[in-house]
């Protein structure tokens, strides 16, 4: 890996320059970082950091400005020049990644993902908790990106568990954006399992689309948890949550569609009281699958 990253060569990242100071012009890119605060960062001797940072302000490439409450304390930035630098940095470290990406077979990039980020707590030690660790907090209601993300997580699994392609995901953007514009009445509601900034989560309860000839009954839509996250807990929340609202609501039954072949959902859900109403081969999603239909009725 060291190897192949280029840190034992003369260049770094597509440039001239050696992998600290790459790793320094990243950071300030990040905006108001003073040099012991990029000290800290790189865990470089208060000397070297000031050797380096007068390299790189000579070289147009970071500007300093005096602090307002401190004139003394000088904010790093990047110049224009250093902005072009990073982005070629940038550029070059994308291309380097998705090359290697191509050449493992369908799943093995989670693996990847997986086994850095495990290294990377280990390596951090204790001050270090991983990803799963921090608090997942499930929110009502459209949120920014909402569409886009959950689109994404169903695209990307289920061409991992069930090959689906283009056709399957375009359906699913196509549906949600369509119940998003829907969201303004009672019965309908989308919840997202939310980790800090991030989506990594969701379920909807469509309480008008299998109504319409008068039933009462509450269509589970759209229930997804992130790889990372899925045996964790994140799963039965949202699922307890949606179906929490079904009952205040007071609907007669509630109906999921599925497929064949996701045992662990499937537990989740005959837990919960339903139980499988019907089978039928189904290709709408651009491939042939066992589809189908749960229903729970009112406790």
């Amino acid at each position: 890996m060291v190897r192949e990253l280029g840190f034992m060569g003369g260049d770094f990242a597509g440039t001239p320059l050696s992998p600290s100071v790459v790793h320094a012009l990243i950071e300030i890119e990040k905006g108001g970082m003073t040099a012991r605060e990029l000290g800290l960062q790189l865990r470089l001797e208060k000397s070297s950091v000031s050797r380096m940072l007068r390299k790189l302000i000579d070289s147009g490439d970071v500007s300093e400005t005096p602090g307002e409450s401190d004139a003394r304390v000088k904010r790093l930035s990047l110049t224009t020049a250093g902005e072009r630098r990073v982005s070629a940095i940038h550029a070059f470290a994308r291309t380097q990644v998705i090359d290697a990406l191509a050449r493992l077979k369908p799943g093995e990039d989670r693996t990847v993902l997986n086994g850095l980020r495990l290294y990377t707590n280990a390596l951090g030690g204790p001050a270090a908790p991983p990803c799963e660790a921090q608090p997942i907090e499930i929110v009502a209601g459209y949120q920014t990106g909402l569409i886009a993300r959950v689109t994404d997580m169903h695209a990307r699994y289920y061409a991992r568990a069930s090959g689906f392609g283009q056709r399957f995901e375009s359906v699913v953007a196509g549906g949600l954006a369509e119940f998003c514009d829907r969201l303004a009445h009672p019965r309908n509601t989308i919840w997202t399992a939310r980790q800090g900034e991030r989506i990594v989560g969701s379920i909807a309860i469509d309480g008008e689309d299998l109504s319409a000839d008068g039933t009462d009954i509450a269509h589970l839509r759209w229930f997804i948890v992130d790889d990372e996250l899925r045996g964790g807990g994140a799963g039965k929340r949202l699922l307890d949550t949606a179906l929490a609202f079904v009952d205040a609501q007071g609907f007669a039954q509630t109906h999921l569609w599925t497929f064949s072949g996701l045992h662990a959902a499937r537990r989740l859900y005959e837990a919960r009281g339903f139980t499988l109403a019907e089978e039928r081969p189904g290709d709408q999603w651009g491939k042939k699958v066992l589809e189908q239909r749960f229903v729970r009725p009112r406790p």
